[in-house]
């Protein structure tokens, strides 16, 4: 799914750090900053003025400021009413602190375009806005699960519900891991191939809920370190039931590595099953350190193989 941002919530969200403050068209706030349809979500548009393919967001900096002073009065008018006018504009940015001019601020109002003023360069406002923009407007999903960071490493616990995920991330708490999200996990793709995972709502990351406990406080029965609010996804940890036609079927050298996609990442899984005495923290570890190990080049399965081959060469001759 992807975001909406309106003008006004950029303003409101960003006029600190670009240093942003209304010159006019406060009647367009709730312009979009990205349409709804755009193809390729969180790559908004935002660049200096140009008229040919007008940018989403048209900044004015000093280069543009000297090209509009040297235009004749009616050209002048005609180039203003065109930057206002535009339909798939949807605010303009006057940069480098520079004093808006009283036809820019009557077309903004006339076009309800928003019309904003920064202290910033043009450049450097550009390069700050368009990273604001790719990160909010990023394609987002919610998973049911339990996000933890293990080692390092973002894991998502998954499972049907009861199966005892909150209890294993109480587990792996104890063990000095940290808490992400609980019961409902926000990933966000933010890169070709990165997911970033947090609660959908920053002001419960803290609390877990377990059955027949009910909620607890992480940071403060574990300590401020106990939780974390946002990190990357590289491992998802499946948990399923143990059964007898289910572990029948169960490839016990892990041959083929199981991956899920979310949101066109392929992400690494693997399967837990839950039964009596198995220690599903310390599996969780030995999961993490393996696609560790994967990561660094080390190929458990494959180093097995060729060590088991070599004994049968040997036994052969």
């Amino acid at each position: 799914m992807a975001r909406r941002l309106t003008a006004q919530e950029l303003f409101d969200a960003q006029a600190n750090r670009l240093k942003l403050k209304w010159a006019a068209g406060r009647a367009g706030g709730d312009r979009l900053l990205e349409p709804a349809t755009a193809k390729y979500p969180g790559m908004a548009l935002v660049g200096h003025l140009n008229f040919v393919h007008p940018n989403r967001v048209q900044v004015i900096g000093d280069a543009e400021v000297d090209y509009l002073k040297r235009l004749g009065r009616k050209e002048r008018a005609a180039q203003v009413r065109a930057l206002f006018g535009c339909a798939t504009t949807a605010a303009v940015v006057l940069a480098n602190n520079a004093k808006p001019a009283q036809d820019l601020i009557r077309a903004a109002d006339e076009a309800g375009l928003p019309f904003f003023t920064s202290a910033l360069p043009s450049p450097v406002f550009i390069d700050r806005l368009q990273y604001h923009l790719t990160r909010v407007l990023a394609p987002s999903v919610t998973v049911h699960g339990v996000y933890m960071e293990v080692l390092g490493m973002g894991v998502l616990l998954t499972g049907e519900s009861g199966i005892g995920k909150s209890e294993l991330a109480l587990e792996l708490l104890s063990r000095n891991h940290r808490l992400i999200a609980d019961d409902a996990v926000e990933f966000v793709h933010i890169g070709p191939d990165v997911l970033v995972g947090q609660s959908p709502s920053g002001a419960l990351s803290d609390y877990l809920e377990v059955r027949g406990l009910g909620i607890l406080d992480v940071r403060t029965m574990f300590g401020e370190t106990a939780v974390r609010h946002k990190k990357r996804l590289h491992l998802i940890v499946r948990m399923e039931k143990m059964g007898k036609r289910r572990m029948r079927k169960l490839d016990r050298l892990q041959a083929q590595q199981l991956t899920r996609t979310i949101l066109d990442v392929e992400i690494p899984e693997v399967v837990l099953f839950v039964g009596a005495g198995r220690n599903l923290a310390v599996l969780v570890e030995a999961a993490v350190r393996s696609y560790i190990l994967r990561m660094w080049g080390i190929d458990t399965l494959k180093d097995f193989m060729q060590r088991q081959q070599t004994l049968i060469d040997r036994s052969v001759t």
